[in-house]
């Protein structure tokens, strides 16, 4: 883009900065939150490993740790996972009124999770009459933050159930969130073992950067809006197929290859064809993601013949990835192993994605509070017009 100065403005003056598109690499805001390092394969949540966190703490312990800006010690830790339990016992007072009148006459099988789920958290917004946050108290606004987060587990719970004939099961307050989350979903207090699988996966998907839905979060609560507006616009962010949509389609295509001798040659099938190679790639890393690493150790205990061809497909992928396309860096993302995990861990395929948004709505709120704490500014950027020059004469008919 050219330099202008200020005696001879250009008509785009207001673009002064030149930006790749989709803002990748362009830096909008400071955080303290977490960041993602993609050359080093390293990511953390405020000052700690994130993989470190996962093997080494609760899911509830890395809810304070974002909201609350420190880790718990041991009386805070158990005192935090007791309030988090109250926390969706209140959002059950809520979800079990809310979700039949929203399922109310329409088509279940043709439900959709993700899109009930912002139905949801908007009409629990609405019944509660959530204001936009400049009118609350730092307090309101943290508390509304946490609720988010309980109603988040609890609604995806029973939007599911009720989509398929079962009865909503309440929380238990006495349990983790993890666990009670996944006891809510199939009806069944799950084994230790199911139970850790999930929560180490939704330890590691709490934050990553600033990811599109939580940028779009941040945008939203730029403006003003309420806490359940920001959470409603990232789940919807979180839906799509290229971002938080991408688990099933990865697993998918493992299910469709089905057997070892089947990969290769469907693998270059997609190549050939031009079609996305889902699991694979990733905006930021340019080594292998360190989730995925870790949720494939996770994978590989629970064992099986699924995850035997899952690792054969894998490798069968980045063979062909640098046979066809050398030097690009495209390695196993987290999609490809999270989708295995969860199905292992009992959460049904259709619930990857809003399973994704149980955990993610953890990191979203932190990042709503620390827009709206730390010297709020709008988000305005520009865009470079290319349509008709203008101004042109209006036809008249």
């Amino acid at each position: 883009m050219s330099t202008t100065t200020d005696a001879t403005p250009s008509r785009n003056a207001v673009l002064d900065v030149e930006v790749p598109r989709g803002l990748k690499g362009v830096k909008v805001a400071e955080t303290a939150i977490g960041n993602v390092r993609g050359q080093e394969g390293f990511f953390h949540y405020r000052q700690y490993d994130a993989t470190e966190l996962a093997k080494k703490r609760s899911l509830e312990d890395i809810w304070h740790l974002m909201h609350e800006g420190r880790l718990p010690d041991a009386a805070e830790s158990a005192a935090y996972r007791e309030r988090a339990g109250k926390l969706r016992v209140e959002a059950w007072k809520q979800v079990h009124q809310i979700v039949p009148g929203l399922m109310a006459g329409a088509e279940l099988s043709e439900v959709d999770v993700m899109a009930t789920l912002r139905a949801l958290i908007a009409a629990v917004g609405a019944r509660e009459a959530w204001k936009p946050w400049l009118d609350l108290s730092p307090e309101e606004i943290k508390d509304q933050c946490s609720r988010a987060v309980a109603l988040t587990a609890v609604g995806v719970a029973a939007i599911y159930r009720t989509k398929h004939g079962h009865a909503m099961v309440e929380p238990d307050p006495s349990l983790p969130h993890a666990t009670d989350y996944l006891r809510m979903v199939t009806g069944e207090t799950p084994t230790p073992e199911k139970a850790s699988a999930l929560e180490k996966y939704l330890d590691l998907t709490v934050d990553h950067g600033f990811n599109a839905s939580t940028f779009t979060a941040r945008v939203v609560a730029s403006t003003g809006a309420d806490v359940s507006s920001a959470v409603v616009a990232a789940i919807g962010s979180l839906s799509g197929p290229l971002h938080g949509g991408a688990p099933s389609r990865a697993l998918a295509m493992v299910d469709e290859i089905g057997s070892k001798e089947n990969a290769e040659p469907f693998i270059r099938g997609i190549f050939e064809r031009g079609e996305r190679l889902m699991g694979f790639g990733h905006p930021v890393y340019t080594t292998m993601d360190p989730r995925s690493i870790m949720l494939g150790e996770i994978a590989d205990g629970i064992g099986g013949d699924q995850v035997e061809l899952a690792r054969h497909v894998e490798q069968t992928c980045l063979d062909l990835l640098e046979e066809l396309k050398p030097g690009r860096g495209l390695k196993t993302n987290v999609e490809f192993y999270a989708a295995l995990v969860m199905r292992s861990a009992g959460i049904p395929d259709e619930l990857f994605t809003p399973t994704f948004a149980v955990s993610r709505v953890i990191g979203w709120t932190a990042n709503i509070r620390e827009q709206v704490e730390n010297d709020n500014r709008i988000f305005r950027p520009s865009a470079e017009y290319v349509g008709a020059e203008p101004p042109q004469d209006v036809p008249v008919i």
